[in-house]
């Protein structure tokens, strides 16, 4: 590999054999070293190779600005949670957990920090993403000399549950707000029907599935595309009064006109979750 650019003594962008740019890590890498010099394998200990053009921008601008240790962990977390979690992670987590794990650590050393007024949501709604980020935490605290509390390792979760490819969400206020009003909702139905709801069972799982889909299919939707079931609808409308009523103050809370399929769905689900 040979050197393009120097960031610090630990990385720098290089070329390789199939003038592929390659940001490359390792203690000391670009110690009495200069643009030009080739790099010895050896001396590197992690490569990232972004194919996304504007993250792999991104992410160069990021390796001037912050210290290399938290690019480096960041990196291990990242490839943690593909492992773990098994699923295929867009190239910006690389960018976007990274600038807020730094930016973290800088609040935390100046006695600043961030509460997560979502922790206990996204324990519930994402557990194996809050496992990682769990594990990421410990990573961080244990590596950095920090002690970053609980309610970051909901941060990070967000971030991975985003980075998701083919998640539909843009942003991870927007992971944040679905999660609340995924709580709110299953509030209305609690109280409609004055029950305590089973949180391990097949129909609440299923229940909370279809309700992530359900806020992607708002998002995304297009007046053209709906479907027309008022024949069914009228039916389960009469069949289910009280599901139905719950329907009503759940559109009321999201302040969404549903079409007819959506209101059907929701009913039978939440007859389903309350029976």
């Amino acid at each position: 590999m040979i050197i393009k650019k120097i960031f610090n003594n630990n990385a720098v962008l290089a070329k390789d054999l199939s003038n592929r740019e390659i940001v490359a890590m390792g203690c000391g890498i670009a110690f009495k070293k200069s643009v030009g010099q080739e790099l010895e394998e050896k001396e590197v200990e992690k490569t990232f190779i972004l194919k996304e053009k504007e993250a792999s921008e991104r992410f160069k601008l990021l390796l001037e600005h912050i210290p290399s240790e938290h690019i480096s962990i960041c990196y291990d977390i990242v490839e943690y949670a593909k492992n773990t979690l098994k699923v295929e992670l867009n190239d910006y987590i690389y960018v976007t957990l990274t600038d807020h794990v730094s930016n973290t650590i800088k609040l935390y050393k100046e006695g600043i920090t961030r509460p997560n007024a979502l922790i206990w949501e996204i324990k519930k709604f994402y557990p194996k993403e809050y496992s990682v980020g769990l594990k990421a935490v410990q990573a961080i605290n244990d590596e950095l000399r920090v002690y970053l509390s609980e309610e970051e390792a909901g941060n990070i979760a967000l971030h991975l549950i985003n980075a998701q490819v083919n998640n539909s969400f843009e942003n991870v206020s927007d992971i944040a707000n679905q999660t609340k009003m995924i709580q709110d909702i299953l509030n209305l139905v609690k109280y409609s029907y004055g029950i305590v709801l089973d949180e391990k069972s097949l129909s609440y799982e299923r229940f909370v599935t279809h309700l992530r889909f359900f806020f992607k299919r708002l998002k995304n939707r297009k007046e053209n595309e709906e479907k027309k079931e008022e024949f069914l609808l009228k039916q389960v409308k009469e069949k289910y009064k009280k599901a139905y009523e719950c329907m009503l103050k759940i559109e009321k809370y999201l302040n969404e006109k549903l079409t007819e399929e959506e209101q059907l769905y929701l009913i039978l689900h939440i007859q389903r979750i309350t029976d």
